[in-house]
This record gives C-alpha cells, structure tokens and sequence, in this order.
C-alpha cells in the first residue's frame, strides 16, 4: 500500500474530548478522502494478546491479520483516534507491509474531532465492547 514510511498531517493534535479522554482533531479543514495518517504497527501473536487484554492496552490495540488471530499496536497518533458508529474517517491495514491508515469519508471541518469505528467499516452501528457516549 505505502511501503516503508509513515506520515502524520500536520494540521492534526492530540485534544481534550467531551467524556472520552483525549482524541484526534485538526486545526484546518480536511477534505473527503483525505489520508491524514500512515503509520507502522507492531505485530503481535495470539498468546501475546491473552496479556493484553488483561491490561489498559487492551483499549488500544487492533484485531490483526486475514484470519483476524494477531493483533497489533499502531504507531503514530492511531491508537488515539476514538469510536463513532458514524466515523468521519476510516482505517484500512495493509498486512503486508506491516501499516495502517487513516483516511476522511468526508469533510472535515476546523477544530473538528477524527473518529474511527472500531468494528471495522466506518458506519457500522453494532455494538462494541464498552459504553459509547
């Protein structure tokens, strides 16, 4: 997909979010279809995700692999991006190359937060693991 690099946009911060802790957000307009972020992930096993999940990191890594039996920890800014059933950006793995990223489905307006859906396509409604506000 975008072999051996990554790239965070600028114009892209780490904010306070309404009742979800810190988030994404962009001091300028984004158009649709933006990549705003690539970033590298670290590969993990199976067995490694048992331990995980015991712990606050569970939060933050992502189901991994065709089979979806490894999980990964992205780096970059994409493991801070929160959950909306109704995203504004979507995320695409290449597994591969070992990456991800992070592109609008639409426009993006100034001071605006970035979500993802974590269950995968960004307006899926189904439930996730935790409460969503």
């Amino acid at each position: 997909m975008y072999s051996g690099y990554s790239m965070i946009k600028p114009y892209l911060f780490i904010g306070a979010s309404d009742k979800k802790g810190r988030g994404i957000f962009t001091r300028e307009r984004i158009p649709a279809r933006t990549i705003v972020e690539i970033a590298p992930v670290i590969v993990m096993e199976k067995s490694d995700r048992q331990h995980l999940d015991r712990t606050l990191l569970h939060d933050y890594i992502f189901e991994w692999g065709k089979a979806k039996d490894q999980c990964c920890m992205a780096l970059g800014m994409i493991a801070m991006y929160n959950h909306s059933c109704a995203s504004n950006c979507e995320y695409f793995m290449d597994f591969e190359e070992g990456s991800m990223l992070i592109k609008t489905v639409r426009v993006i307006k100034k001071e605006e937060e970035l979500t993802i859906n974590y269950n995968g396509d960004w307006n899926d409604g189904k439930k996730v693991w935790f409460d969503v506000l």
